[in-house]
């Protein structure tokens, strides 16, 4: 596995090039899916296909009754844009919004499923090569997903899919996503995300001065959200923010309308239902004033309540993440919580965390860039995780 993944370093720089020359912003991933589709196919993955969501969905040893394990990559980017990004590499750096976030990941996990695809798993790690009979009727299968909607507003659409066709019969999930190789997301933040319009008269700045002005009460109401007494349940963390505002006409008008996104997020989740308390109690005592419509545009669930067999199972996979991250970069891995395609999984019970397969940084930035040097260890973790899944 070690001496597949140094040899395929020159296909895998490749593979991220021709992912970035394809737009993929959240809800338009469909060029990118398509690609995805067709490398896989031609990998050797005759299932592969795209479901409801934009997902590739490339299955291996899968019967349609053994226990599966997922390992996803998103295909989305954070940026806009419907036009190819601007790329560009200078030594080892290739520059690209997107390109670690999630690019490299993508094509990492892609490389990874083709050598599954194309050489089966070693003797004794539960599944057997293609071409042989399974271990076991129990050894659990793989989908190598390449899924949509990570990011912003995108509301996690692919994993809810995922989790909706195949949930019952999940036993793991792994999301390669991040920016270093020791990190590992193991506790979901939840969040909920909301559009807020108000409306009011509005008018000529100098002949109807006195009327309301939207923005001016938009920021009334801002001011009041910012003036939250967070709350605190042992060692948990909650924040919120206004990311977006606009509205108004001119500079001689006053604003008849003006409207925000709005968000909170916890890593607990009573913290996020006393947040939502919060948020609603706010905007209802504001509507009394001002006309104020409220739409939600983002849901995000934190963890579900640790059962003995959910953290049994969920320490287990935790434990294959630490051994493989330790075998292939000789570090102890770092646990924290984030909001990640693993917040769906781990709502329902399913265990599953989030890592990173290269090294960069300037995610979400126009200067986002990747250390190309990272990506053979990177594909080596991928490897190592698998190996150790199989017998899951």
């Amino acid at each position: 596995m070690n001496q597949y993944a140094l040899n395929a370093q020159e296909e895998l720089k490749q593979l991220i090039r021709d992912l970035c020359a394809i737009p993929a912003p959240s809800h338009h991933e469909e060029k990118r899916a398509a690609f995805c589709r067709d490398w896989f196919l031609a990998a050797g993955g005759a299932d592969t296909y795209i479901d409801a969501a934009l997902n590739v969905v490339c299955p291996y040893g899968d019967d349609g009754k053994k226990p599966l394990i997922a390992l996803t990559a998103h295909t989305d980017t954070v940026f806009p844009d419907l036009t190819p990004l601007p790329f560009r590499e200078e030594g080892k750096i290739m520059y690209c919004p997107g390109v670690t976030d999630d690019t490299a990941q993508l094509a990492v996990l892609m490389l990874a499923a083709k050598y599954v695809l194309q050489n089966g798993l070693p003797a004794g790690s539960g599944l057997a090569a293609p071409s042989g009979e399974p271990a076991g009727s129990q050894a659990p299968a793989f989908l190598f997903v390449a899924n949509s909607c990570e990011e912003g507003l995108g509301n996690l659409k692919g994993l809810r899919e995922l989790v909706k066709n195949y949930g019952d019969r999940l036993i793991a999930h792994v999301s390669l996503d991040g920016s270093d190789l020791t990190g590992i997301v193991n506790r979901a933040v939840g969040s909920h995300r909301y559009r807020v319009r108000v409306k009011t008269a509005g008018g000529h700045s100098f002949g109807n001065f006195g009327r309301p002005n939207a923005i001016h009460a938009l920021a009334k109401l801002i001011t009041r959200l910012y003036d939250c007494e967070l709350p605190q349940e042992g060692e948990s963390r909650t924040t919120y923010n206004v990311g977006v505002i606009s509205g108004g006409t001119s500079v001689n008008t006053i604003a008849q309308s003006a409207e925000m996104l709005f968000e909170y997020r916890s890593d607990n989740r009573a913290c996020l239902e006393k947040m939502q308390d919060f948020f609603r109690d706010t905007v209802r005592d504001f509507a009394q004033e001002y006309e104020t419509e409220v739409e939600l545009v983002g849901d995000r669930p934190c963890s579900a309540s640790a059962d003995g067999h959910f953290r049994e199972k969920q320490e287990e996979l935790e434990k294959l993440a630490q051994a493989a991250i330790l075998e292939v970069t000789g570090q102890e891995a770092e646990f924290g919580s984030g909001s990640t395609d693993s917040n769906i999984p781990l709502s329902v019970g399913i265990p599953s965390l989030t890592m990173g397969a290269c090294v960069g940084s300037g995610c979400h930035t126009r200067e986002e860039w990747l250390d190309t040097e990272s990506l053979a260890d990177g594909l080596k973790l991928a490897l190592a995780l698998i190996r150790r899944l199989a017998g899951f």
